[in-house]
């Protein structure tokens, strides 16, 4: 796991951004404290997109009813 100050990981971000996507975690400090990790996801993001479920709500269709709306005004 590297470790890099905040002050460093903002005037160098594509240097561990990049490190990141070759599989590196890295560790960010601010004023000597640890504030956050930098990991890769498990997933690229074609294959997040193609498990993620639609978001079903039951009830009236908004565009349906926008459509109306539009429809009643002209």
């Amino acid at each position: 796991m590297l470790s890099v100050t905040f002050s460093a990981l903002r005037n160098n971000a594509k240097k561990y951004f990049d490190a990141v996507e070759r599989g590196e975690v890295i560790e960010i400090y601010r004023r000597g404290k640890p504030i956050a990790i930098l990991s890769p996801t498990r997933l690229n993001s074609m294959e997040r997109w193609r498990s993620a479920r639609p978001l079903r709500i039951k009830g009236f269709s908004l565009s349906k009813a926008v459509l109306g709306q539009r429809d009643e005004e002209n």
